[in-house]
């Protein structure tokens, strides 16, 4: 978090000696302690929130995009499903002649 060396650390526990005197100190550094692991439950639970929301809403861009697959699945299916139960022309699909063949064949004229 903070790049506090060892002679930071130091000077400031001499400015609080001076500060604070030396009955006080042992209290104050006691407060500050406190009131550190205070802040620093307080960042940790943030930041957990923070990470659980964000993995609720890729799920639920998971689930939203597996949603839409199955709809244009289900859609697929039942266009499929229709084009199954249109009635079939025996006569037009598997003859390759036209009607008026057809027709020609079964009355010939007579002159």
């Amino acid at each position: 978090m903070f790049d506090i060396g060892f002679w930071e650390i130091c000077i400031i526990a001499i400015i609080a000696l001076i500060v604070f005197g030396p009955e006080k100190l042992p209290g104050a550094a006691r407060t500050a302690g406190l009131w550190i692991g205070r802040i620093r439950r307080m960042v940790t639970t943030v930041r957990q929130d923070i990470d659980r929301e964000l993995h609720l809403q890729e799920m639920r861009d998971a689930i939203q995009e597996s949603d839409q697959n199955v709809h244009q699945f289900l859609e697929e299916t039942k266009t499929g499903l229709n084009e199954l139960n249109k009635p079939i022309s025996l006569d037009s699909n598997l003859d390759s002649k036209p009607n008026e063949e057809k027709a020609e064949e079964l009355n010939p004229k007579r002159d």
